[in-house]
Order: structure tokens, then sequence, then C-alpha cells
């Protein structure tokens, strides 16, 4: 996966970043055709501290609203999943993250 929001940081001020209450989220989508609902996550998006995780996160749930909501049965399920998660500040994968970004420094 894709992680946005890290170009031109170093190691050093990532690690900082990370020290100062910054994470790593995903958010969630939904899609629907008549009878098929998608439910899958964004890309990586690094948040810096104190700035708005939810934010990020409406272009996502905008599409779940418009295209996600009138598959049956599970769009309006898949899609106030969505949402939830989306507007909770997306799920943070920070741990997962940073353990990939050590092993492949490392390797």
């Amino acid at each position: 996966m894709k992680i946005n929001g890290i170009e031109g940081l170093s190691g050093n001020e990532l690690s900082m970043e990370l020290a100062n209450g910054a994470k790593f989220v995903i958010y969630q989508y939904c899609i629907s055709i008549i009878v098929m609902t998608f439910k899958r996550p964004s890309d990586i998006y690094f948040i810096r501290a104190g700035e708005s995780p939810v934010g990020r996160g409406i272009l996502f749930s905008l599409v779940s609203l418009l295209f996600g909501w009138w598959g049956i049965p599970w769009g309006p399920i898949y899609t106030i999943q969505a949402l939830a998660v989306n507007f909770g500040g997306g799920k943070d994968v920070t741990q997962q993250v940073v353990a990939s970004l050590r092993n492949a420094a490392s390797g």
C-alpha cells in the first residue's frame, strides 16, 4: 500500500512526528453495483499531530454515501461501517506501518 503524507520526511523527522502524536491511518469506502457491494480500504495516510484525521476521510465518506448505500443487502451495512470508521478518524495502523518500515530499513 502507498503511504501518503511522508514525502520529504527523513527517518528522524518521521520519528519525531510519531513521538509527538502523529499516526498512520486507513479509511474505508463502499461502492455498490446493484446486488454486489465492495468495501475497500484506502491507501495509508500519515496524520501529523494536531491535524484532523476526520478531514482526510471526508472524500471516502462522500464516495460511500453516493455509491455505497443502494446495494442490497450489504450496501447500507457496509456504508454505515465505512462512515463509522471514517468519522472516527480512520483505522489506526501506526504499529504495523512502523514495524514494516523498520523491517524494510534493516533488510
